[in-house]
């Protein structure tokens, strides 16, 4: 009853150009580079995909706070989009 084509990529778009303002309201600083996780096991990641975003890997299954190093969660693919065309000398800037 509702038709919504590209619904993702849509709400993907208003996300990515929304977000840096957003959090240089409440943070008082602005991302280069945003990330997201998505459990293979049941999504495939097509709409990230589709919005151009840059599939990175798959996670190991073991989370921040496990102690046996051994997958115990799903694994994830892990998707980045820059939000500054000049993402890699804003990231790198700071290291010694």
């Amino acid at each position: 009853w509702v038709d919504a084509p590209n619904l993702a990529s849509r709400i993907l778009s208003m996300t990515q150009k929304r977000i840096a303002h957003d959090w240089m309201h409440c943070y008082q600083y602005a991302p280069v580079l945003i990330e997201t996780f998505v459990e293979t096991p049941r999504f495939p990641g097509t709409c990230y995909k589709a919005a151009n975003w840059t599939w990175l890997g798959t996670t190991k299954g073991v989370g921040r706070l496990g102690n046996s190093h051994k997958p115990t969660l799903p694994q994830k693919n892990i998707w980045v989009y820059p939000l500054k065309k000049r993402f890699r000398q804003i990231l790198c800037s700071n290291v010694q």
